[in-house]
């Protein structure tokens, strides 16, 4: 949907090109999918820019077309931008902003994915007239890389649909993971891990896209072979909706190996059926396991290495009484978790204020 005039109440959002693709779907795309959608319901009128590009590494003809788009926006119009597009361009974003209300949302910084100059986002980021993040451990990120204003920077943490509640099997062995097939992801300390405890009984489901690094998944193929674990665990691709939600429903315990996360949806989408946990301890993952109204962890937190993450498994497939007691918790974290409404409203409040922002920060 696109459109022009800015007019009360209305947004001009610049997203990914393959914002709706089922074959590669993120926790960044399915954010910015739930927001446009919320912002429409709540009264925002709401005109779409999805823009081609390889974000966050665009060449000059995408730099350009990008360029183009904002160019055609009328002044003063309110601009949310995904933050995967603007962090990188400041050559396009600067010279807007003392003509459009800026807004950048930060699912990842770009110091956090290795990709340079940090100084690129650093530019684009003071830029804006607000700044919103999906945790609140990337909120102190950016304020800490970057010395932005923290009244300028932003918490709006993913919401997350109802589910029913999943009772788990007695043995609790049937293993989940869902994320891409990435390095970025530790699908690879994950099977060095499930290899540590291939004498116990396990399987693994790892559901996430098998396209975005061809050569990592080959890798991770034939060390999972060379395990001979080739028929325990089970690299299915990428899975939507109802079948998502069937790979849900058949977890016992949803396990996270990841190097880094910004937040980690899928926490939290596994803690709205009240299954455990088995995370890294890494970033805004702590943030998105969180707490059950007692104190307690509705799962459990190891370093991203192998050995630690064996451990982990081990004492969760070795211990009944443990695997009640984090159950018990996650089902109590439920209780406290979100929907999407929230996230929002959040956002909602942020671009509010932006209609009535002069423009770009002094």
């Amino acid at each position: 949907m696109t459109a022009s005039g800015a007019g009360p109440r209305a947004v001009h959002v610049i997203l990914p090109n393959d914002i709706d693709d089922p074959t590669t779907p993120s926790g960044g795309n399915a954010y910015d999918r739930r927001i446009c959608q919320g912002l429409a319901a709540s009264g925002w009128a709401v005109h779409e820019h999805a823009v081609h590009g390889g974000w966050p590494r665009p060449d000059a003809t995408e730099r350009a077309d990008l360029a183009r788009v904002l160019a055609g926006l009328p002044d003063n119009a309110v601009v949310l931008l995904d933050g995967l597009v603007a962090s990188a361009v400041p050559d396009v974003l600067v010279p807007q902003a003392r003509r459009l209300r800026l807004v950048v949302l930060v699912h990842l910084p770009l110091g956090e994915a290795a990709v340079e100059p940090r100084h690129a986002e650093g530019d684009t980021l003071a830029a804006a007239v607000a700044v919103v993040t999906t945790s609140a451990w990337t909120r102190q990120r950016l304020i800490d890389l970057y010395g932005l204003p923290a009244d300028r920077v932003h918490v709006a943490t993913p919401g997350v649909d109802e589910a029913p509640v999943v009772p788990g099997s007695a043995a609790g062995s049937e293993l989940l993971c869902v994320a891409a097939v990435t390095p970025h992801k530790g699908h690879d300390v994950l099977a060095s891990a499930l290899a540590a405890v291939a004498d116990l009984p396990w399987t693994c489901e790892c559901v996430g896209s098998l396209t975005l690094d061809p050569d990592f998944v080959d890798r991770l193929r034939r060390q999972i072979s060379g395990a001979g674990l080739a028929g325990r665990v089970r690299l299915v691709g990428p899975r939507t909706g109802d079948d998502l939600d069937a790979a849900y429903a058949a977890a016992d315990l949803l396990v996270l190996a990841s190097r880094g996360e910004t937040y980690g949806m899928v926490v939290t989408e596994a803690l709205a059926r009240g299954t455990p946990v088995l995370a890294s301890a890494v970033n805004g993952l702590p943030e998105a396991l969180g707490h059950a109204p007692d104190g307690s962890r509705p799962g459990l937190l190891v370093e991203p290495d192998p050995a630690a993450l064996a451990g982990a498994l081990r004492r969760w497939l070795g211990d009944a009484d443990l695997r009640e007691q984090v159950r018990r918790s996650a089902r109590g974290r439920r209780g406290t978790l979100t929907g999407w409404a929230v996230t929002s409203a959040l956002l909602s409040n942020v671009l509010g204020a932006a209609l009535v922002t002069s423009g770009r920060p002094a």
